[in-house]
């Protein structure tokens, strides 16, 4: 059935701009834009006097397993989330799981976002049972998602430079003794999921390959991942030199930086995506960029975890797609894109001071969430704008909203005032799934109940893996500081390397 949205402001065209409009829908995708469109007797009418209708933002990095976890990190670093990734992923049922994803989705919806690229996690190891629970999650929510179960077959403490011979024996026997699902099993976990699960939800949820971190893939992995790249032809999407201890040990161990390991093994091309890249020297650049690869850029997740600033003007100068994510709850605190765009502005000014061409400015984190999260899920042709032809992926703002008035430059009040809180209603594939500023698909009450207590059950699961992740921490820490000693030719802190 057709939809008529009538009376609003739509932000269409490039660049951007607010006109009054009215937007046909016609089944999932948009028919026409105009003043006075025309449409069928039958037509629902969506009354949208008062409102900004925009496009669907595009999460370009998020792990829904994180969400139940929120609020557990303290002054962590990256090696520090990984080493409390037992505590906070692990003693959970299929349904805690489903319970995580659904309540990221939900507040995904709610401050404007309609699509996200998930990598999920789990711990000891990812089942289907629980990769099952997530799809259904997106799939009653209605946030269109491509899902990659992240996976490794390489123990994280392995890839901590010099960790193991800090480590006092009893911790030294504790990690050498763990290990790693089997290869051959997790490439298989794969391909199940993409043969049962891409393109279900009428298309709404496609399934991508994750070999979560490459450090932590061996070889064989990374050649089993390129197989299912070509043989079902799925995205693929890695954590890449997020920090700087990744990259040291990269060259350490394979004598060659994360990017060029990947390029060895086939692994770059148009489908792939980066998140972070935030210590990606010159030549990495370029092989993205001649490889039509992408990158997702989560600067709250950056910042939180004291990963650096990463290089988004020279990856955006050299032609690679950069979309802008949130990354996961439990390190960037929330899923507000609205509070991405911001960060992502402001933060891009430390890196070139008096340099304001150089700088992102509104428009261009703008496109980082809408065509640049489009580009990095694989949709560039149907997500990211509002113009015929394109998924019916919509959101209406109050344009009455505190941080809307008075309103001058539209694309600066989106991107420097605008919290997520004066989203209205928003559609996705042409169906209404927040109206009122409630989401419509599920029992939001409840699922947040549920989910509360999944939370705390877990949190007490947790206490003697939180004990492991203590006496580990220091150790950790250490061998992290005399890594990130070591001197690159670039630099992505913002601070000068203490002597």
């Amino acid at each position: 059935m057709a939809l008529v949205i009538r009376g609003a402001r739509v932000l269409a065209g490039s660049p951007p701009a607010l006109t009054r409009a009215d937007v046909l829908v016609e089944g999932d995708r948009i028919a026409a834009v105009g003043a006075g469109v025309g449409a069928p007797a039958e037509a629902r009418v969506l009354d949208a006097s008062g409102r900004i209708v925009l496009p669907g933002l595009g999460n370009a990095h998020t792990h829904a397993a994180s969400h139940l976890a929120r609020g557990r990190a303290g002054n962590w670093t990256l090696e520090d989330l990984l080493t409390n990734a037992p505590a906070n992923y692990g003693f959970r049922t299929p349904e805690d799981d489903y319970l995580s994803a659904a309540i990221g989705a939900i507040e995904m919806l709610k401050t404007g976002c309609t699509s996200a690229y998930d990598l999920y996690m789990a711990v000891p190891a990812i089942t289907d049972e629980a990769f099952e629970a997530t799809v259904r999650a997106y799939t009653d929510v209605g946030v269109r998602v491509v899902l990659a179960p992240a996976v490794a077959d390489v123990v994280f403490f392995q890839t901590v430079p010099g960790l193991l011979g800090l480590l006092p024996a009893d911790l030294r026997t504790i990690v050498a003794g763990m290990q790693a699902a089997p290869t051959k099993g997790l490439l298989e976990l794969s391909e199940r999921a993409i043969r049962r699960w891409n393109g279900s939800a009428q298309g709404r949820v496609r399934v991508a390959v994750a070999p979560t971190i490459p450090n932590q893939a061996s070889d064989e992995f990374l050649d089993g991942c390129r197989r299912l790249v070509r043989e079902y032809g799925v995205g693929v999407h890695t954590h890449l030199a997020e920090s700087k201890v990744q990259v040291i040990e990269s060259r350490r161990r394979w004598g060659k930086t994360i990017v060029a390991r990947l390029a060895e093994h086939g692994l770059l091309g148009p489908g792939f995506v980066g998140a972070h890249g935030v210590w990606l020297a010159d030549d990495d650049m370029k092989m993205l960029a001649d490889t039509g690869g992408a990158i997702a850029h989560n600067p709250g997740s950056n910042l939180r975890l004291g990963c650096g600033i990463a290089p988004v003007r020279e990856l955006l100068d050299r032609g690679v797609a950069v979309g802008l994510g949130t990354d996961g709850s439990v390190c960037a605190d929330n899923q507000n894109l609205f509070e991405a765009l911001r960060i992502a502005s402001v933060v891009s000014t430390i890196r070139f001071p008096h340099e304001t061409p150089r700088w992102l400015d509104a428009a261009t984190v703008w496109s980082l969430a809408t065509a640049g999260s489009a580009r990095v899920l694989g949709q560039a042709a149907d997500l990211g704008a509002i113009a015929p032809g394109r998924k019916a992926d919509l959101v209406l703002l109050r344009a009455d909203s505190v941080f809307l008035r008075p309103l001058a430059d539209p694309l600066n009040a989106l991107v420097y005032s605008e919290t997520g809180a004066s989203v209205d209603t928003v559609l996705v594939d042409g169906h209404v799934v927040v109206q009122g500023g409630r989401v419509t698909t599920v029992d939001e009450a409840g699922i947040y109940a549920r989910a509360q207590e999944a939370a705390d059950r877990q949190h007490r699961a947790s206490a003697e893996s939180r004990a492991l992740a203590g006496r580990l921490a220091p150790f950790v820490a250490a061998a992290c500081r005399a890594a990130v000693a070591t001197p690159l030719p670039f630099d992505r802190y913002a601070a000068p390397p203490r002597t």
